[in-house]
């Protein structure tokens, strides 16, 4: 039978690096199980993979996302002007917002994600409005009675059908998201260390004197992290406009090949920890199941050195009692670059496990 859910939890070990940091300029951090964990926001890996090129080759046009009403606007005409006139464009960008009169400063009441062709659909119904001469509750009406075709045309924007979309105003409809994204932690507790470091001046130097152009501090530490998203394979089909399941499925996969793959750039070019994940467990299942607690007890480095392995351990052994003793049925499958695991399919390349999830873990 199809599951309705699709869970995946990835181990990735990164070098040392700094690749989210809070409003202090330090590493995040979480506490959990009493100990600290350095911590990437979801919204940081979100982001990363929803701007990688991984994501524009495979899954196209993200949407654009902002509270910049006056700038989205000039991107809309400039982008629909074969299409539709700057003065319509205008009259539905200020329907769709609920702002009147769009200055260029004027701003949204919260970011939000716009999708060109969902726009453009909207600019068609809006033309057909007015030459109908219809008010704005019965427009509101001719847009609800028009839904499933904005959403086919959204359908082009993944990340919307992703993540999702809260509007509060206007003719914007929200959107369920269809994934859920745990902020990524390590398995271990982590002391974090300080990077002092300057900037040597050239001329300076050469003069035979002493002392660097700038000095300053960065906070970093190493670690292995657990990451963990779920997605609703029925919702994300809502999303998309009726999509079948083989493109959620297809989707599902692209989205595991991101959660592998794809680093946060933040000090990128001091520390370049652009590692790429060890081991992923993915599964079919007819609910969201977190993994996490597998790392309530901080994991202890190995006794010749590395969390890897025994974050490895910690988890297929955590999963296999999860598995066990609710006595789940689901589907599961592996990817690692080393062992095999008993009573679950493991593949050595990620493309195989790609595979296995396109074809709804039936292979």
């Amino acid at each position: 039978m199809s599951k309705n859910f699709v869970n995946f939890h990835v181990l990735i070990s990164h070098s040392p690096s700094c690749l989210n940091r809070d409003d202090m300029n330090m590493q995040k951090s979480a506490v959990f199980g009493g100990a600290r964990r350095v911590r990437v926001s979801s919204q940081s890996l979100k982001r990363a993979m929803r701007t990688s090129d991984y994501y524009q080759q495979y899954l196209g046009e993200r949407s654009i996302r902002t509270r910049e009403l006056g700038r989205l606007q000039g991107s809309l005409e400039r982008a629909l002007h074969e299409r539709f006139d700057a003065k319509l464009v205008e009259r539905t960008l200020s329907l769709v917002s609920g702002k009147e009169g769009i200055a260029a400063d004027t701003r949204a009441d919260a970011v939000a994600p716009w999708s060109v062709e969902e726009f453009a659909k909207l600019c068609e119904l809006v033309k057909r409005a007015d030459a109908e001469g219809l008010d704005s509750k019965k427009t509101e009406k001719l847009v609800a009675n028009e839904a499933l075709v904005i959403k086919q045309a959204m359908a082009r924007n993944v990340d919307i059908a992703l993540s999702g979309r809260m509007a509060t105003s206007g003719l914007m409809g929200s959107v369920d998201g269809a994934m859920a994204m745990a902020h990524s932690i390590t398995t271990h507790a982590v002391d974090t260390d300080i990077d002092w470091f300057t900037a040597v001046d050239d001329l300076i130097a050469d003069a035979g004197e002493v002392g660097a152009g700038h000095l300053d501090t960065q906070e970093f530490s190493s670690g292995v992290f657990y990451r963990y998203a779920s997605l609703n394979l029925p919702q994300l089909q809502l999303n998309l406009g009726g999509a079948g399941r083989e493109r959620a499925l297809e989707i599902a996969a692209h989205l595991l090949h991101m959660m592998a793959t794809v680093v946060p750039t933040a000090k990128q070019q001091s520390f370049a920890a652009h590692n790429l994940a060890d081991f992923a467990l993915v599964t079919l299942a007819d609910q969201p199941i977190s993994l996490a607690n597998a790392f309530e007890a901080p994991v202890k480095a190995a006794r010749e050195g590395g969390y890897l392995a025994p974050s490895i351990s910690k988890l297929t052994e955590y999963w296999q009692g999860i598995h066990q003793g609710y006595g789940l049925d689901e589907y599961a499958a592996v990817f690692q670059l080393r062992e095999q695991l008993d009573e679950v399919k493991t593949f050595n390349k990620l493309p195989q496990l790609e595979a296995w999830l396109l074809a709804d873990g039936q292979v």
